[in-house]
């Protein structure tokens, strides 16, 4: 029986991506191979549980949610995970995908909205993109970069240029929390004529202090 190390379920606001403000079921899987700076899921690394796909499917049908979104830690590094998406898809769940783009994504059901959590240089992490999963984007995928400075916002500027990614896919330029302000991010974004969306993590807004980050 296929299964997956979960670390938490939880049903809440999507705070982020096309689908921001969307009531929806999170499933965290456990394990991440990266360590960014401002991880703020570090409980997610190692702990968790083993569930069967039926306890998973069982949760997501309880939860009665339209939308399901998969994140970590990293979901891509447990193999079954392919398995499970392809399952909730074909029972009509709209699902997204959140991913730090260091694992491919190639194999991914296309019916998914794909995350793709490009990281920049404050975060620690930023040669650890695949630039074969440009690639492998669809229409839906959407690519997103945490700003931490004005080093990283001019960074993500001259990828998404260098890559053509403005007129292809979706942009979300999402400021670091607490490190730059969303206004400091909105001009700069404006200034720069930047075809990019602005996110400003809409979870933390509703549910700080006490919230998870998601």
């Amino acid at each position: 029986m296929e299964k997956l190390k979960i670390n938490e379920t939880f049903y809440s606001i999507q705070g982020e991506s096309t689908y921001a403000g969307n009531p929806t079921l999170f499933i965290r899987t456990t394990g991440c191979n990266l360590r960014c700076t401002y991880c703020d899921t570090k409980y997610s690394y190692d702990q968790g549980d083993m569930w069967s796909f039926e306890k998973i499917l069982q949760t997501a049908k309880d939860s009665e949610a339209e939308y399901i979104c998969l994140t970590g830690g990293e979901p891509l590094i447990q193999k079954d995970i392919h398995s499970l998406i392809h399952i909730l898809c074909d029972q009509n769940y709209k699902v997204s995908l959140e991913t730090s783009g260091s694992k491919s994504i190639q194999h991914v059901d296309p019916r998914v909205k794909i995350i793709l959590d490009v990281k920049t240089p404050d975060s620690g992490a930023a040669d650890s993109f695949l630039m074969e999963n440009i690639g492998f984007s669809n229409e839906k995928t959407e690519f997103k970069f945490v700003i931490c400075s004005e080093k990283d916002f001019d960074w993500s500027e001259n990828f998404c240029r260098q890559h053509d990614l403005l007129k292809k896919f979706t942009i979300l330029f999402s400021p670091s929390h607490g490190q730059v302000s969303e206004k400091w991010l909105a001009e700069r974004i404006l200034e720069n004529k930047l075809k990019v969306r602005l996110q400003l993590q809409q979870h933390k807004y509703i549910w700080l202090p006490t919230t998870r980050g998601v």
